[in-house]
């Protein structure tokens, strides 16, 4: 019985190819924060002087757990975020390939 036992738990041992991830895509996303009266909401955000997109805005209590996270190009951006006709945010920012930056909105 001695033997037995580690004779079944070596032949349990795997040698498999390990997988490689190649090549990540090269974009970083936003999550945009809301702590009082835009958590909810949707805003609208101007990437680099672009036509502006609408985005929901998730409640900071919830932003680790769910969010829409939104695909931008790396690099410098400069980012605009209004609702009702006012500026909430205006900013240049830099992101990284697969970081996920949060925008805090008030």
């Amino acid at each position: 019985m001695l033997l037995l036992v580690p004779m079944l738990l070596s032949a349990c041992r795997a040698h498999y190819p390990v997988a490689q991830e190649s090549g990540k895509e090269d974009m970083a996303y936003l999550l945009f924060v809301g702590t009082k009266e835009y958590g909810g909401q949707e805003v609208e955000v101007s990437i680099d002087n672009a036509a502006p997109f609408k985005a929901k805005v998730v409640k900071s209590r919830v932003s680790n757990r769910k969010g829409t996270q939104y695909g931008i190009a790396t690099g410098a951006r400069s980012i605009k975020v209004s609702a009702n006709g006012k500026v909430l945010y205006e900013k240049q920012i830099f992101v990284s390939t697969q970081e996920v930056k949060q925008i805090v909105l008030p």
